[in-house]
Formats: C-alpha cells, structure tokens, sequence
C-alpha cells in the first residue's frame, strides 16, 4: 500500500489530475442520472406528466438532505483519511473508516424512520399542493426504504475516491445509474407504476451500487478496509470529521431550506404549480453544471489532503492553480451554453410547452452568475482538503444564509416582475459569495501554506 499510495506525491500534477478527475466527474455526471432520468422520463408521462413532475421535484429537497447527512460524515472523514495516509498513518485512516461507516449506518436507520413517519407533512412543508401532493408521497414511500443505500454508497465512494480509486468510484455510480436507466421504463410505463415506478428503479439501483462499494472496501484490492474492530463511535475520531464535513453538509441541506423560500415566493409571485414545476428544471440543470465541478474538485482533493499530511505545499499550491483553471474554464463554457440555448436545456426535463418556455426565460436569470462558480467551489474544495473547517463551514453559511435567502424576499419588492425578482436573487448572491470566498482564500490558504514551510510544523 505505501507505494500505492505514494504517486498522489510523487506523479505529475497534470497527469495526476487528469487521471483522478476524469473518472470522478464521469461518476458525478452518471450519478446526476439517478433522480434526472427519473425527472426526464417522469415528465413524459402522457397526460400528468406536468403534475408529476412538480410532485417528484417537491420530493428533491428532502433527497438533498438524505445526500447531505451522507456527506456529514464522509466529506469530512474521506479527507482526513487522506491527510492520514500522507502521514504514514494508515491504521489512523482505517479508523476514521469504521467510525464513519458505523455512524453512516446508524443514521440511515433514524432518517428512513423518520421519512415513514412523516413523510406527507414534509412535503407539504416543502411546497407540495393538493394537485401534486399524492405523486410527491407516492415516490417518497418508496424511496424512505432505500435510504441506507444512499447513505453507504455516497459515503463509503468517498473512501475509494480519497485513495486515488477514481476509476472504482466511477463505477460504483455507472453500475447503479446503468441500472436505474433500464429500469425506469420499465417500472414507469410497462409494469405502469408511475411515479412509484420509478422510486422502485432507484430502490434497486442504489442497492446495487451499494452493494460494489462495500464489497471493494472489504476487498483485497482496497488499501484501507472495513475492519469490524474499527467499527467504533470514537468521539475523538468522529468530531473532527463531522466538522470539516459540516461545510458540505450545509450547503446540501440549506438546498432544501432554499427550496422552500423559493417555492413559497413564486407561489405567491410567479403564477403556482407551474412556477414550482419550472423550480424543478432549474435544480437540475444546476445540478447538471455543478456536479461536473465538484467531481473535478473531488478529483483534486486526494492530491491537496495527502501533500498537506506529507508537508509538501508546493504540490499542494500547484494542484489548487490547476484545478480553478479547469474549473473555470468549464464554468465559463457551460454558463455561454445555457445563455444561448436556455430552451434545449428545459426542453430535456418536460414536452410541455408552456412549462418549457417557462422555465428557459428563468433559466438565464437564475444562473446568471454560474461563471463564477468554477472558482467558488475551487475554494471551498482547498479549504476541506486541507483540514480548515471553519473557513469551508463560513463560506458555506454566507453565500446561502447571509445572501441567498434574504435576497430570495427582498429583490421582489425591488424589481416589477416580482417572479424575476425572486429568480435575480441567485445570481447576485453568487456574485456577493465569490467576492467574499476569493478574499478569504487570499489570506487563509497563504496563511496555511506558511505554517506548513515551517519545521516546528510537524510537532503540531
């Protein structure tokens, strides 16, 4: 494993980059697939295909927050794992795997109980109406049961990929989009289950991505395993983990939050269900140019943690220029996409006209500012890589709770279009956001980079 482990500081950055990132963010566009195709071919329905849709879309909240506790635990600990095998102390990283594995688990257990319990309360309080209401509980039923394959398989990925296993990532997601692609149709329009089909394809789908990642952990292939003895609630192992993985996890959950201030303003202002129904197009694609984004970061992130445990800023610094190159590059080209062709992008998600046409004009507005967001979330990737919890867990607070959702109630009562001003809120907090994380970047990663070059550096 020492060798192993060795080309994340040794092999060209470039090279290096290229080779962990590629499968990474192949697995990030794949696993983008898992609620979209549902979305896609959910639309389509003939005849609901419109109400349909919005219910699943009011559903995609509470999937966020499911995603979320997931990264709770494994955004934080993947990297100290890492940071660990920079510093030669693989039992230490094999730890941090059991503490989290244990947890993720206990976790899944208390999140399916409480989507069963309360799963039609939820959604109402997540935008859900008396139209779209029974679609929205129809997929959530079914869904709640596979929540323990959420919670191990986004987990337990993340310990592969911070490995350098970018490629067994990659297909813990394809073989459980792969299938979720084949059965969709096949529960939705030939078994004719609807909606509930389609929860059933996912279901399925995730249990067998599941089912890849633990296998591969308790493999002889992987350079940390699942050991029964590390299986531990450590508090001391745990805490840290949870505090670099809060940053994530805030701005997953606060999606949801964000939803609901949405959902509720364009109720009011943008014209009802279709409003939130053009709210389900614009999450996804969002997600389709964030996804991309983060996978290159998740790509980058082995490289930055393990030369930061190995002491070795230079590597560390080269790796961060390399990556808000790339990722601005990809912002910038996806973002002139949209703008020219907002209508091909909604057009993906429904054949309704008045929906689409909809959901293009808000389109422009809201990811307005997405060409900054290449170096947002090169930032916020540094900050986790390298350990700072509290600068990532900042900049996470600020660009959603200080900015986004006042503005979310504010720019209605400032521009005359008050749906348009509801959708102005995103890019101006983006641009607000970037500012602020680019000028705490200057100073905490420079600093950090300092105390790394001295010798007294590797007592603490």
């Amino acid at each position: 494993m020492d060798k192993d482990k060795e080309f994340l500081g040794t092999e060209k950055i470039g090279k290096l980059l290229f080779r962990l990132a590629v499968p990474t963010v192949i697995a990030q566009i794949v696993n983008m697939l898992y609620n979209i195709v549902d979305r896609i071919y959910i639309g389509h329905i003939p005849g609901e295909g419109s109400a349909a849709l919005t219910g699943v879309g009011v559903c995609m909240p509470i999937i966020m927050i499911i995603s979320a506790f997931a990264a709770l635990v494994s955004a934080g600990g993947a990297p100290r794992a890492s940071i660990s095998l920079g510093k030669g102390d693989k039992d230490g990283a094999e730890k941090i795997l059991g503490s989290c594995f244990l947890l993720q688990l206990i976790l899944s257990v208390m999140l399916t109980a409480v989507l069963l319990i309360w799963n039609r309360k939820l959604l109402l309080m997540f935008g859900a109406s008396e139209n779209t209401i029974d679609y929205a509980a129809a997929y959530m039923d079914i869904y709640a049961v596979g929540t323990i394959f959420v919670q191990l398989t986004l987990g337990l990925n993340a310990f592969i990929t911070a490995q350098g296993f970018a490629k067994t990532g990659m297909l813990t997601v394809i073989i459980g989009a792969a299938a979720n692609i084949v059965l969709d149709p096949l529960f939705i329009f030939v078994f004719d289950m609807g909606v509930r089909g389609a929860a059933v394809a996912t279901v399925i789908s995730q249990g067998v991505s599941c089912v890849w990642a633990v296998c591969f952990l308790l493999s002889k292939k992987t350079g940390l395993k699942i050991r029964l003895k590390n299986m531990r609630l450590s508090l001391k192992i745990i805490m840290p983990c949870i505090a670099l993985g809060l940053a994530t996890f805030i701005m997953q959950a606060s999606e949801s939050v964000i939803s609901v201030c949405f959902n509720s303003s364009l109720l009011k202002y943008g014209g009802g269900d279709i409003a939130v129904g053009a709210m389900t197009i614009l999450t996804s694609v969002m997600q389709f140019a964030l996804l991309p984004l983060q996978g290159i970061g998740q790509g980058a992130q082995p490289i930055m943690s393990y030369n930061y445990g190995a002491r070795n800023p230079d590597r560390v610094k080269k790796t961060y220029r390399l990556l808000l190159i790339v990722n601005m590059i990809y912002a910038v080209i996806l973002w002139a996409a949209i703008m020219l062709f907002p209508k091909v992008f909604a057009g993906i998600f429904s054949s309704d006209s008045e929906l689409v046409g909809f959901a293009a004009k808000a389109l422009r507005i809201y990811l307005g500012g997405m060409f900054l967001m290449g170096a947002q979330i090169a930032c916020q990737m540094a900050f986790v890589s390298i350990g700072n919890a509290p600068c990532s867990i900042i900049v996470a607070v600020v660009r959603k709770f200080v900015l986004l959702i006042p503005l979310i109630y504010i720019m209605p009562h400032i521009i005359s279009d008050k749906a348009i001003g509801v959708y102005t809120a995103e890019p101006i907090a983006d641009v607000l956001a970037v500012t602020f994380t680019l000028i705490l970047f200057a100073f905490r990663f420079r600093s950090a980079m300092k105390k790394l070059e001295k010798p007294e550096a590797a007592e603490k």
